[in-house]
């Protein structure tokens, strides 16, 4: 699938975006979430990468000294603008993860929930040379994403020449796309990491995978 055609389904998906945060089996795993993310952005200047509708700026913005949230989609950032944040200072803007160079701040730390799955294999290298110069060495990254549950997780409906697995996804409406959604382990993970960061963690929940690093 397309960038563009990426950023038009989550621009169409907008309003009925948080839906997904409902469900009824990821409810432990989205409350240990919230105890754990805030220690890892406490007293941080950070920079969130595709925040979407601003859910997880909202948990990150108890603990960080500020946020910067972007997100390609002008829906998406119109919906986050409606929550209630703080007490960090929050700024949100439309950018495109692969021209950060665009977002004005100082950051001590990248936070990536559910991008990191919407990055096509090839294209894992070039996002993480962006970020890099964008923030400098020394800058933490902490990202956030899906696991694989048949019967939660929508089907994996095709896997690409690259690795890149796909899902098709139906909106409210009923109009159907096919979205890039790769599901990496921790081993492909930290290989993906290895030539640009170090100290790499993982955690995995039931449902979601947490990991931190270091950029070099």
């Amino acid at each position: 699938m397309s960038a563009c055609s990426l950023a038009e389904y989550y621009a169409e998906r907008a309003a009925e975006y948080d839906e997904v945060y409902r469900k009824p089996e990821r409810q432990q795993d989205l409350a240990r979430l919230r105890l754990l993310l805030p220690p890892l952005v406490a007293g941080k200047r950070v920079l969130e990468i595709a925040a979407g509708t601003g859910y997880w700026t909202q948990v990150l913005a108890g603990a960080a000294t500020a946020i910067t949230a972007t997100d390609l989609n002008a829906e998406m950032i119109a919906i986050a603008a409606q929550r209630d944040y703080g007490p960090a200072e929050v700024s949100l803007r439309t950018a495109d993860a692969y021209r950060l160079e665009t977002v004005p701040g100082e950051f001590d730390l990248a936070f990536c929930g559910f991008w990191w799955s919407h990055v096509g294999r090839g294209d894992i290298q070039r996002f993480l040379a962006g970020l890099r110069a964008r923030t400098g060495p020394g800058t933490h990254l902490v990202l956030l994403d899906n696991r694989y549950v048949p019967g939660s997780s929508h089907p994996i409906t095709r896997t690409g020449p690259d690795g890149d697995t796909y899902q098709q996804r139906t909106l409210a409406d009923g109009r159907s796309y096919e979205v890039l959604k790769n599901f990496p382990d921790r081993e492909q993970l930290t290989a993906d990491l290895a030539a640009v960061a170090t100290d790499v963690t993982w955690t995995a929940l039931d449902y979601y995978w947490l990991a931190t690093c270091v950029l070099t």
